[in-house]
C-alpha cells in the first residue's frame, strides 16, 4: 500500500466535537464486525481503524471484521438497470440471520444509506424503506446478543440534478434523531466529512473526496475513521494527518500495510463463508486457510510492535 500524498492536511480538530458522542468499547467485546456496502468492503477506514488499535492499544487483541458487501443495501431497493440490468442490488436482510449466526460478533458498527435512496430525489416511500431496513438491521443485532452502532451515510459528491447530497443528509438527520427518540448508538461522520470538504475547497477549489461522487479517497477514509475513532473514545484531536497518525509507532506505515493485506484475505473469506447473492465478487479462501495466513500476519505485526 502506498502512502504517498498523506501529506494533505486534514482540518480535522477539536471542530468536530459537536458531532461526537462518548460510545467506549465495552469490556469483553473482542469481535467487533463492519457491516455496509462497496465502501466499506473497500475497507480503507476500517484498516485505519484496525491499525490505531493494534498501536495505541495491542494489549486490546481486537478482532475486526470487515463483512461489507458491494451494492448492499438495508432498504431492499435497486434500480431496474442496476449494473446494466446484470443484477439486482444484494438486500442486507438475505445474508443477516447468517451473518450474526456464523460469526457472532460482540460489537456491530453499520453504515448504509449510500445505496438506499437508489440515487433517485427524496420520496417518501423510499425513506421509509430504509427506515425500516435499520429498525429490522437493529432489533436483529440486538435479538442477536450484540450491540449495535450506526453510522451515518458518507457525503455523496456526484451529479447534484436528483438533489441525492440532501436525500443523504435527510437519512443521516433520521439516524442522528435516533440517538434521542430511541437511546441507539449513532456516529455522524456525514456532516464531519461535509465540513471537511468546505474546508479543504476554501484550500483548494477542485478537492474531492470522491472523484466518481461516491466512493470516498483515502482522505475521505481518513476522515471517517478518525471520527469513528473519536467517537469511541480516541484521542485523536491533535492528530491532522497520516503520517502524525502513524508517528507515534516508528514502523506504523509497515503495520498499517500489513492490517491491509490481512484484512484483503479475511474479509473475502469470511464473505464467501456466510454466503451473499451478489455476483461477481472474488470467491474467499476456505477460513481455515485464511486463519492461517492471517495468524501469519499477526506474528510479523507482533514482531514488529517488539522492535519499535
Amino acid at each position: 500500500m502506498g502512502f504517498r500524498g498523506f501529506s494533505i492536511v486534514l482540518l480535522l480538530g477539536f471542530q468536530f466535537k459537536i458531532y461526537t458522542q462518548p460510545y467506549p468499547i465495552e469490556e469483553g467485546v473482542n469481535r467487533i464486525v463492519f457491516i455496509g456496502n462497496s465502501i466499506t468492503y473497500a475497507g480503507d477506514y476500517i484498516n485505519f481503524i484496525d491499525a490505531y488499535f493494534t498501536t495505541h492499544h495491542p494489549q486490546k487483541k481486537y478482532e475486526i471484521i470487515n463483512l461489507g458487501l458491494p451494492s448492499e443495501t438495508v432498504s431492499g431497493l435497486s434500480e431496474s438497470n442496476h449494473a446494466n440490468g446484470a443484477f439486482p442490488r444484494p438486500d442486507l436482510k438475505e445474508r443477516l440471520q447468517r451473518l450474526l449466526t456464523k460469526v457472532k460478533p460482540d460489537l456491530v458498527l453499520a453504515c448504509y444509506g449510500m445505496n438506499d435512496g437508489i440515487y433517485l430525489p427524496l420520496d417518501a416511500q423510499r425513506f421509509e424503506k430504509f427506515k425500516i431496513g435499520i429498525h429490522f438491521l437493529h432489533q436483529e443485532v440486538i435479538k442477536s446478543g450484540a450491540k449495535i452502532i450506526h453510522i451515518t451515510p458518507p457525503i455523496y459528491e456526484g451529479s447534484n440534478s436528483n438533489n441525492y447530497a440532501h436525500v443523504l443528509e435527510v437519512y443521516s438527520d433520521w439516524l442522528i434523531d435516533q440517538r434521542s427518540s430511541a437511546q441507539w448508538e449513532v456516529i455522524d461522520i456525514h456532516y464531519p466529512m461535509k465540513k471537511e470538504l468546505q474546508n479543504q475547497r476554501l484550500l483548494d477549489s477542485t478537492f474531492v473526496f470522491a472523484k466518481d461522487g461516491i466512493h470516498p479517497n483515502t482522505a475521505g477514509h481518513f476522515t471517517m475513521a478518525k471520527e469513528i475513532l473519536l467517537n469511541l473514545g480516541a484521542e485523536l484531536d491533535h492528530i491532522n494527518d497520516m503520517k502524525r497518525f502513524l508517528s507515534s509507532n516508528r514502523i506504523g506505515t509497515q503495520i498499517l500495510a500489513k492490517i491491509a493485506s490481512r484484512q484483503k484475505i479475511m474479509k473475502d473469506a469470511w464473505l464467501t463463508y456466510v454466503g451473499h447473492q451478489r455476483p461477481k465478487m472474488k470467491a474467499g479462501l476456505e477460513m481455515s486457510e485464511a486463519h492461517n495466513r492471517a495468524m501469519e500476519m499477526n506474528f510479523k505485526i507482533q514482531d514488529l510492535l517488539i522492535e519499535q
